[in-house]
């Protein structure tokens, strides 16, 4: 049986920015990840890369509804999870935006860490994401140390 977590924030920004900040590699890299090798865009294979932490690593791309809906799989081999990204649309000045993640193992003896990291990695992705969408702060990518 696989575990899944769920992380849910409120961007004060139509949906259609939101979604572009997500899939726009040049949107992305002020928030999130250093650069991305293209677009998100359904069916395709994607290198994203942390510059600040000499680390990348490939994304599959399995579904990409515009303005609703990304969906990827990630982490290869055994540890892969699959993350599923929706945009709701409150009003045209703010979406709902949830992170469901799964595919962690239940019977994984480190998955209370893992789950809390991947919790607290999508909490500081959407806070960031939130700042740079809202305020245009394109600072805080990979300022959380461990």
């Amino acid at each position: 049986m696989d575990t899944q977590i769920t992380t849910k924030l409120k961007i004060l920004k139509p949906v259609n920015e939101v979604f572009e900040a997500i899939v726009d590699p040049n949107k992305m890299s002020n928030y999130w990840f250093s650069s991305a090798t293209a677009r998100v865009e359904q069916g395709k294979t994607i290198t994203w890369r942390y510059d600040e932490y000499n680390a990348e690593g490939d994304i599959n791309v399995l579904a990409v509804e515009e303005n609703k809906q990304i969906a990827f799989s990630w982490g290869g081999n055994d540890q892969e999870t699959v993350v599923a990204i929706t945009l709701k649309e409150l009003d045209n000045t703010s979406t709902i935006i949830e992170v469901n993640e799964s595919g962690l193992k239940e019977d994984d003896p480190e998955i209370v860490n893992k789950m809390i990291g991947q919790k607290e990695g999508w909490v500081y992705m959407l806070t960031c994401l939130k700042g740079y969408l809202e305020n245009g702060i394109n600072n805080l990518r990979a300022s959380l140390i461990h």
